[in-house]
């Protein structure tokens, strides 16, 4: 029997060429922005280191882009547990890429930079998603709904539980100087136990059905055969670009350091992650402008988490592939504390969501004391002691801050237990509208 379709139906089969010409269109330009880079990969011509950093980093962000469409688009094929995990480790393959491509070369050439590269590209993306990544969600919300907080319902206690272990974790490896292979299957475990630990967790509907769909809405129109199709050439086709830029990027911000007159160390640790971490962020602003400010905020916890656990955990193993034995990635004086800044600041972030939420007056403190670090970073680049004096006052700021938070709200710390065994609804949407 016939029925009468309803006003959303209507809207929703109305929308569908739209929305599908849209993700061409951006497909298009994705596809377009990344074949600079292969014909240069292909010819070996290197014009300009700078030049050549801003064609291979424009194709890596690409690239990214549409390994984030397909991961938003399997979102309604998986489980939305596993898709959580898969989600953070997807959007951030380009920092991936980099960053062990330095660990392999430092194994290599132990003596080398590359070994303070490594480190310095993992510290700065880390840094980087915390200190601009999560205030910039919470100010997108502030302007968009004049909301002057991100909530978290209690079930988010899950990310931040799995959160705090590799921080708490971060501070044995500092006992030891350095990052070696049973850190990396400690670190690699944690993020297996937060996988497990997701995949567990019960479904959730989508409740949002009003929400203007986004481009993965697109591929989600097509037949099941034909969007695993497409999502595995995205995924391939991504992939390819990635692998075949991540070199000649890498190379290409270590020379244009020293074309400019900058600090390679500094360009490697601030600029190569703005590219590198440009989709993840942009997915989680996706959640926000969509008005889905927790998803958006939930998503950046769990970018955190996998890099914090799974990236720093591959270090050391991709400097064991490059120097053919295994090998520990060293921290000196320098990375000592760039590493300790890192791990203090994640700190600061856990106490800040220990209320669930996030609000304009936390986003501010973690972009301004962001801007400090990197401000100060510049400013003393020449003076090596000065450098690592700032950067240990820095981190004892941030524990500082962190303490005294966690002792205004003592009564929020059962919250971490219900985050490693309570059962929860994850709030992460089954795909991005």
């Amino acid at each position: 029997m016939n029925r009468e379709m309803t006003a959303p139906e209507t809207k929703a089969q109305s929308e569908q060429p739209a929305i599908f010409r849209k993700f061409l269109f951006w497909l298009a330009v994705a596809t377009a922005a990344t074949v600079p880079a292969l014909v240069l990969r292909y010819t070996g011509a290197r014009p300009d280191p700078v030049i050549d950093a801003a064609i291979f980093g424009v194709a890596i962000l690409a690239a990214g882009f549409m390994l984030s469409w397909g991961a938003e688009s399997a979102e309604g094929q998986i489980s939305s547990g596993l898709i959580l995990a898969a989600v953070a480790l997807i959007t951030v393959l380009p920092e991936y890429a980099v960053d062990l491509y330095y660990a392999w070369r430092a194994g290599q050439d132990p003596g080398s930079n590359y070994v303070h590269y490594a480190a310095a590209n993992m510290t700065g993306a880390n840094r980087l998603l915390v200190g601009i990544g999560w205030p910039l969600l919470v100010l997108l919300n502030w302007i968009r709904t004049r909301d002057r907080a991100i909530g978290l319902a209690p079930v988010n206690g899950t990310e931040i539980a799995f959160l705090l272990l590799p921080t708490i974790y971060a501070f044995v490896i500092l006992l030891r100087d350095r990052i070696s292979i049973f850190d990396a299957a400690v670190l690699i475990a944690m993020f297996g136990l937060y996988v497990w630990r997701v995949s567990r967790l019960p479904e959730v509907e989508d409740q949002d059905e009003d929400d203007e769909p986004g481009l993965a809405a697109a591929i989600e129109q097509l037949p099941a055969g034909r969007q695993w199709a497409l999502m595995g050439a995205l995924t391939v086709v991504a992939a390819t670009v990635i692998f075949l830029s991540a070199e000649p990027f890498a190379e290409a911000m270590v020379d244009s350091g020293r074309v400019l007159g900058i600090d390679e160390f500094l360009l490697i640790q601030w600029l190569a992650p703005l590219a590198s971490e440009a989709p993840a962020v942009t997915v989680a602003v996706l959640f926000v402008l969509s008005m889905r400010p927790a998803a958006g905020l939930t998503m950046m916890i769990s970018d955190k988490i996998n890099q914090w656990t799974l990236l720093v955990g591959m270090l050391p193993l991709a400097m064991s592939v490059g120097a053919g034995a295994l090998t520990a990635l060293p921290l000196d004086s320098r990375q000592h504390e760039e590493f300790f800044l890192t791990a203090a600041q994640s700190l600061f972030g856990i106490a800040l969501l220990l209320r669930l939420r996030l609000g304009l007056a936390g986003a501010a403190s973690l972009a301004l004391l962001f801007t400090v670090q990197v401000t100060l970073a510049f400013t003393f680049r020449d003076d090596q002691a000065r450098t690592i004096q700032t950067l240990t006052w820095l981190a004892w700021a941030y524990i500082v801050l962190a303490a005294l938070i966690v002792a205004v709200n003592l009564d929020r710390l059962k919250l971490l237990k219900t985050g490693f065994f309570g059962k929860r609804r994850s709030p992460i949407p089954r795909r991005l509208q």
